[in-house]
């Protein structure tokens, strides 16, 4: 008997050893680099419990919304100096180990002389090739998708294009449209067309960058950062004791931090995925993925209701958008003179708390928690699993689409929205956990609660200064 139980236990270990190498070797980190992740290496993750709707026969587009963040871009000016900070301190490091007659046989080749790949570059931010392709891609998949919404000829009128005034957005519309317009004009070998990219100025535009005229939001960043900073503490440092043993360098918690960094650059941007990401374990992996997307879920996302809140005036253009496209469906109006989809293109900060104000990724009691203004747990830490993944929220060119259908063979509602997040269907907890979801039902359970918030009132200090001063009042004359 006990021969038969330590036989069985070798088995049992022997398996759980090939599962947990198998893992590892299917592991790829250029999935788990929250929100600096690529496009195509994540949009193809789905919840496998989830089963996408069934369009019902005689239902057809009549309106598409798009809502995109710009693609793969290059790191900005500010973190291109960190990293130029990061090779003097290693070089610092790697002396100080040959001072002390350390061997530096555990230390990666790469280390020792690295420069960073973009040392004395002036200029950061950009989009860049890789990003390029992205929305590309995305244009043409999207028109062979939806061909019957793009069979007008173009006309801004009919699909209006909007960016910010961040050139990488806009960039990112430009792609977006060569592709959506692809051979639909006479110029050049490609036949490519002219189209319009409008912007707004970046002082008033509350659609799309509302995070930056919000001054209520840009104090609340301000005055939670060093919280966040706290929270992030006890990872890095636990990283920074594990990796300062492994490599026998005397690494500090900013090294972990610009290396974490550079790990998430040069493996988005450049395909390397052996050097920096090669310092850490797919555990310690999971574990730097997790306090991004900590900061995330609290200064962009369900950690505040202002994160998403201050995002209605995108809510109420879109559903604005829809309502037209049905009044022009009603009274028959001539193909070519209504609008057919609204295209937008901008930053994380306008896609997150956009899916926020949908209520995707939550849970049902989650969805119910927010409309009651309860706030939401911190995503679990690892291995627990969750929802709230920065790499699937909002990855360069991460979007949004809501998708209008008429349905007249439908009894009861005649109009439904299609929600599709990275372009796969999603489930709306507000709408009984369904992507394809009646308009009117869409308004009151998802979009009405926001409604009564006014983007004034929520951002403008002042504002928040003389409700105060008013309640102070009559206070003191009560």
């Amino acid at each position: 008997m006990k021969k038969a139980t330590a036989s069985f236990m070798l088995i049992l270990c022997v398996l759980l050893l090939t599962h947990l190498n198998d893992a590892v070797q299917n592991f790829d980190v250029r999935q788990h680099l929250s929100t600096v992740s690529r496009y195509d290496f994540v949009k193809d993750v789905v919840d496998k419990n989830f089963v996408p709707s069934e369009i019902p026969d005689g239902c057809t587009p009549i309106h598409l919304n798009l809502v995109a963040r710009h693609g793969t871009r290059a790191p900005t000016k500010k973190r291109m100096r960190e990293l130029e900070r990061l090779a003097d301190h290693l070089e610092v490091l790697i002396r100080e180990a040959k001072e002390k007659g350390s061997s530096l046989q555990k230390v990666p080749g790469w280390l020792q002389g690295w420069t960073s790949p973009w040392q004395g570059k002036l200029k950061g931010g950009e989009l860049i090739s890789k990003g390029e392709d992205e929305l590309y891609d995305l244009g043409i998949r999207i028109r062979e998708k939806y061909l019957d919404l793009f069979s007008e000829e173009y006309h801004p009128d009919v699909y209006p294009i909007r960016a910010t005034q961040v050139p990488r957005a806009s960039a990112s519309a430009v792609a977006f449209g060569m592709g959506l317009f692809n051979e639909r004009g006479t110029l050049g070998p490609g036949r490519h067309r002219a189209f319009a990219v409008t912007s707004e100025s970046r002082a008033s535009d509350i659609k799309l960058r509302f995070h930056d005229c919000c001054d209520n939001y840009k104090d609340f960043r301000i005055s939670q950062a060093p919280a966040v900073e706290r929270l992030k503490e006890p990872i890095l440092d636990e990283m920074t004791s594990s990796i300062a043993r492994r490599y026998e360098l005397n690494f500090t918690r900013q090294d972990v931090s610009s290396l974490w960094f550079l790990c998430k650059q040069e493996a988005s941007l450049l395909d390397i995925t052996d050097q920096a990401c090669g310092l850490f374990s797919p555990s310690e992996v999971a574990l730097l993925e997790w306090t991004d997307d900590l900061e995330v879920f609290i200064l962009k996302g369900y950690g505040k209701s202002l994160n998403y809140r201050m995002g209605v005036p995108l809510l109420e253009d879109i559903v604005q958008s829809m309502e037209q496209a049905i009044t022009a469906k009603e009274e028959k109006h001539t193909p070519g003179n209504y609008e057919k989809a609204r295209l937008r293109f901008a930053h994380a900060e306008t896609v997150i708390p956009f899916t926020c104000l949908l209520g995707l990724f939550l849970e049902r009691s989650e969805f119910q928690q927010i409309q009651k203004e309860e706030p939401l747990a911190l995503p679990p830490k690892p291995p627990q699993s969750r929802n709230w993944r920065g790499s699937i929220l909002a990855p360069f060119t991460g979007n949004n689409m809501l998708v209008l259908y008429s349905c007249p063979a439908n009894s009861s509602d005649k109009y439904f929205v299609q929600v599709l997040h990275n372009e796969r269907p999603t489930p709306m907890p507000g709408c009984n956990g369904t992507d394809f979801c009646p308009f009117d039902v869409f308004k009151e359970r998802i979009v009405a609660p926001h409604l009564k918030y006014d983007y004034n009132t929520l951002c403008n200090v002042q504002t928040k200064q003389a409700i105060h001063k008013s309640k102070t009042t009559m206070a003191s004359s009560s």
